[in-house]
Order: C-alpha cells, then structure tokens, then sequence
C-alpha cells in the first residue's frame, strides 16, 4: 500500500505546492496551523480539487488533471474521521455503525472488507455502547464510535483531521491506543493530520513536514522529530524515539528495557516480556555531563557521542547525540555548552530521570 501525493493549489494568497510518498502504515501531516495539513487531507478525500497534479492510493488515481480525473468523494473508499464525531444524533450507537456498512454495501465495497461489525465493537471496547444515543457519550467514546463508523464503510484509507483536537487530555489519553490498534492490528493505512510532537511521536510510521504549504521533511518519526527546524514549536518540541525491548518488570513499580545493550529504567510498561516498545524522551528532560555520573539518583546515563550542536535564537542549544541506543537529543543553555567545552565528536554522558518519562510516552513500537 502507498499514498501517492502530488499537486499544487490555490486559497486566495495561500499557495500549496507538495509532492510526498508514503509506505502502509500511520502517516502523519505534521506542521503549524495554517501550513495546509487539512487541504491535503480534503484533497484526498475529494472535499478539495486542486489546481493540477496526481493523488493515488495503492495504485487507483483518485486524481489526475492532466487526464481530467476526479473521483467523487463517494466512490474514494475512504473512511474519515473528523475533529468532531459528527453521529447521527437520533440514532443509536448501533445504527451509527451500520450506516457505515449500509454506506459501504451502496458503493459497492462489501465484498472487500476490512474489518466485521463484531471486529470492529471489540476493537474499540464500545460493545456496551450499542444501545445508548450520541447524547448520552463522553467526548472519548463518540470518537471511538466515529472510528468505528469509518471503519464499517471498509476503506481503503483512513483519514484522520486532527481528531483528538477537540478532546481534553484524558480524553485524547483514551482514544490513542485505539489509533494504535488500527495500525497494529487491522493494518490499514491512516493519512493523519496533527501539530502535537506527543502525538506524532506515538503514532507515526512516517512523518509528512509542512511549513507554508511546502514539505519540509518526509522520514520516520524518529528522523524528522530529532530536527528542531520542522517542529512547529521548534526545540521546546524536539525529542527522540528509542525502539526497546522489554527485559524485566520489577516489583517497585519500574520497568527494564533493553535499547541497543543499553539498559533504560522506566516506570512501569504494559507490555509483555520480549515486547519492542517505543520511548520517547524530551529533549528538555536530558542533562550532559563529560564525565560519566557517580552516585546520582537519575538512573539512566547514555555514553555518546556529540554530532551536532545547534545554537536558539535565544540562550537555549539543542546537542545531538548518537548512542547505542540510537539519536538522543538534550535541551541545554548555550552557557553550558560553552563551560562543558561541548564540541562535535566528543565523548559524552546523557542523563535520563526515570520519572521524567510519562507513561504515554511509552508505546507499542
């Protein structure tokens, strides 16, 4: 499975000129707003028609100027999931998600099916929602029902326009690990529009970068979130995602991982022995020191290497270090830079707090 997107157009004096590929997976549109994440999105849907240009998604052109073609929304196979639910507020949960599939049959696509209306209920826990109105649902759960809705409409492709936007923390705490789910298990592709590094970090297979309606970046995740100049935050956002297995899971509440032979404490991991967990750690939850730390609470130091150094517009530096266990980034003032004599190429020791890491940073890789 690829997305295939190529075209430029035109909304008044805002110009969006971008051409990226992406593999299967959870693809995210990451940039400020205003950088054209959601006409992206729309023009894959068919919402938007752009000025010229291709977009294709496992090989069937969806749009094409120069051979005049342009699918109507309806005939896409695409299932879309907006920042609000938007359920029918007069039907039940159940008849919400069976539209999906009464959607699905009108367009010809049941005979290819991703997922059944049981599969779908026990993906996203909303089994004892069945009978209850959109009224009566929290913020968390109508998403999942929306999820499920688009699911049931047996897509080719997911969109997503920023749907955690609308949801306080909790709430977005509650419907990420459904988003992991349709990439781990279902496998079917999401085109995802958001400007949270947090999000990113946990989701993404492959990162889309967009400033002014041009692409940056295109990479993993663990890539394109290590540069600070594609945030829409700039350093305050930067970080870097560490792939680890889990080794042990000790009785005081901390968790063992096993990044590269480095061996990560975190607290504790809902995954299994042998799991592969992705970690992401702040750039600004990093100290350095040049020599390796003696008695000290933190209790994981990195010995590095510094390949990069990149001085703020103000008194901060972010330095980039490679490790065993891969790229790790520390937020540090450029005072510090100047008294440790941080220089590329040196020898260098990153300390971690176990604390500092949330546990939502933590995720199935």
């Amino acid at each position: 499975m690829t997305i295939e997107v190529a075209f430029r157009h035109t909304l008044g004096d805002f110009e969006l000129d971008v051409e990226f590929e992406a593999p299967a997976g959870v693809t995210v549109l990451f940039g400020r707003s205003g950088s054209g994440k959601s006409t992206i999105v729309n023009a894959v849907a068919g919402l938007v028609v752009p000025r010229s240009g291709r977009i294709a998604v496992d090989g069937v052109v969806l749009f094409d100027a120069a051979k005049r073609i342009a699918l109507p929304p309806h005939r896409r196979r695409l299932g879309y999931v907006f920042q609000e639910d938007r359920l029918f507020p007069h039907l039940s949960v159940a008849t919400n998600l069976t539209y999906g599939e009464w959607f699905s049959r009108r367009r010809g696509n049941g005979e290819s099916r991703v997922a059944s209306f049981e599969q779908v209920v026990e993906l996203l826990g909303i089994d004892h929602l069945l009978d209850r109105k959109p009224a009566t649902l929290s913020g968390g759960e109508k998403q999942r029902v929306a999820i499920g809705r688009a699911l049931l409409a047996q897509p080719q492709l997911i969109l997503a326009d920023e749907p955690l936007a609308a949801l306080d923390e909790a709430r977005k705490a509650e419907i990420l690990p459904y988003f992991e789910r349709l990439r781990d298990e279902l496998a079917i592709p999401v085109l995802y529009v958001s400007h949270s590094a947090a999000e990113v970090a946990r989701l993404a297979t492959t990162v889309v970068a967009l400033e002014s309606g041009r692409i940056t970046s295109v990479g993993p995740a663990v890539d394109v979130l290590a540069d600070p100049s594609v945030l829409p935050t700039g350093v305050r956002d930067a970080g870097a995602i560490l792939n680890a297995r889990v080794v042990a899971h000790h009785d005081d509440g901390l968790s063992e991982l096993d990044a590269g032979g480095v061996r990560l404490h975190l607290p504790r991991v809902d995954h299994p022995l042998g799991h592969i967990v992705r970690v992401r750690i702040a750039a600004q939850d990093v100290m350095l020191s040049r020599r390796e730390p003696g008695e000290i609470s933190a209790l994981n130091v990195l010995r590095g290497t510094i390949d990069a150094i990149r001085a703020g517009g103000g008194p901060g530096a972010l330095v980039s270090l490679d490790t065993p266990a891969g790229r790790l980034l520390a937020r540090v003032t450029q005072r510090s830079v100047r008294a440790l004599s941080l220089v590329e190429g040196i020898e260098c020791f990153a300390v971690v707090k176990t604390v500092a890491i949330a546990r939502q940073d933590i995720t199935g890789a």
